[in-house]
């Protein structure tokens, strides 16, 4: 349940002035009577039923519905009594705050059939007051009619809407969790066992150093070949978790540029369907990285990406005819320009960066082209 001081609530649909009118409206309606016992009467109640309303908020259990039937109670008597309709709006949007399906069903249609017949026997009693705001109890009784239902809905989808939320974070946490397990359960599997090897033997041909130099140095060449064994699963790892072929790597790029209102031209076959993955994830992000550059700082108004295959060789040029680089330390200056690079060394590639056209860039990168076969990678 809400607290009491959200009867100003802000989803309703009505504004809050709206509801200081309803506030200030029922003693126009209590002092228009000639009676001075009904007026004192009549701000009894008005009091009597903001009390209420404030306790049916703050309430819990069947206290909730006790004070909720005493508005309702003091609801009709204002409307058999001065013609005042209006209080039947704040119980209505109260009982839509109710969150048991049950309570909601029993109270809503309670104050509904109450709130119908109060009305009808006022315009049958031909009440004054009644029939000269025929409009307003008719937006009223439609009020009544479609606020609970409404505002119980809303509630009840931001109900589910918080609880799915939370279960989307549960879900996301979950899963970072099982994908870090994951990763360290392939990191001990793939180089625990084969460090401790290499200790091993690194350590056995140490002592065999003196006493059998050939001994000493099979075991160095199987030092080698493990590291070497490590250093290809390790690959496969990083392939595995950031995977991103060229041909989606290109898309995104064409995107950029359009974004960026730079001329795309591509010459070439981005599908390298005889090229590592791995290769394919280095060349991507280095893709990505020049583009990125080119967006940001040559100013061009065209850029181009022309793909090469040979059977050794694998060869990607970007092109733009932007303000070009000065200097010849850019792979020293440039960070992005260095994490290339770097990149690139690790699948064996090279880059070379071309600044001296006239206008414009032009980076160069090269890798060993990697043919794949049904059961193993030969590198031509």
């Amino acid at each position: 349940m809400q607290k009491w001081y959200q009867i100003f609530h802000r989803s309703t649909g009505l504004s809050p002035y709206v509801w200081v009118v309803f506030y200030i409206l029922p003693f126009y309606f209590i002092f228009r009577s000639s009676s001075m016992v009904h007026a004192v009467f009549g701000v009894l109640m008005i009091l009597a039923f903001f009390g209420c309303y404030v306790l049916s908020f703050v309430s819990k259990g069947w206290m909730v519905y006790f004070w909720t039937s005493i508005q309702m109670l003091i609801s009709i008597a204002m409307t058999l009594l001065f013609g005042y309709v209006y209080f039947a709006l704040f119980v209505a949007f109260f009982i839509g705050n109710i969150h048991h399906r049950v309570g909601f069903v029993v109270l809503y249609t309670l104050h509904l059939v109450t709130t119908i017949a109060t009305i009808n026997y006022g315009y049958v009693t031909k009440d004054p007051v009644m029939i000269a705001q025929i409009p307003f109890v008719l937006i009223s009784l439609i009020a009544v009619i479609l606020l609970p239902v409404t505002t119980y809905y809303r509630n009840k989808r931001e109900k589910l809407e918080i609880q799915l939320e939370d279960a989307n974070k549960r879900i996301s946490e979950l899963v970072k969790l099982e994908e870090r397990q994951r990763i360290a359960r392939d990191l001990h599997d793939t180089l625990g066992q084969k460090l401790s090897l290499i200790g091993l033997k690194s350590d056995l041909a140490g002592r065999l150093m003196r006493t059998n130099p050939a001994q000493a140095e099979a075991e160095i060449n199987d030092v080698r070949q493990t590291a070497r064994n490590a250093l290809n699963e390790v690959r496969d790892m990083v392939t595995k978790m950031r995977g991103t072929r060229l041909e989606d790597e290109m898309f995104r790029i064409k995107q950029i540029l359009k974004a960026a209102e730079i001329e795309f031209m591509l010459t070439g076959d981005p599908i390298l369907s005889n090229t590592s993955l791995l290769v394919e994830n280095v060349l991507s992000m280095c893709l990505k990285e020049a583009v990125t550059n080119v967006v940001k700082h040559s100013n061009a108004t065209v850029c181009s990406i022309i793909i090469d295959s040979s059977t050794t060789e694998l060869t990607i040029q970007i092109i733009d005819n932007g303000i070009g680089m000065g200097g010849d330390s850019l792979l020293v200056r440039g960070s992005g320009l260095r994490g290339m690079k770097e990149r690139l060394e690790f699948v064996n590639g090279s880059m070379e960066v071309a600044s001296n056209q006239d206008p414009g860039t032009k980076i160069i990168i090269k890798v060993p082209n990697i043919v794949k076969h049904p059961n193993k990678e030969v590198v031509l």
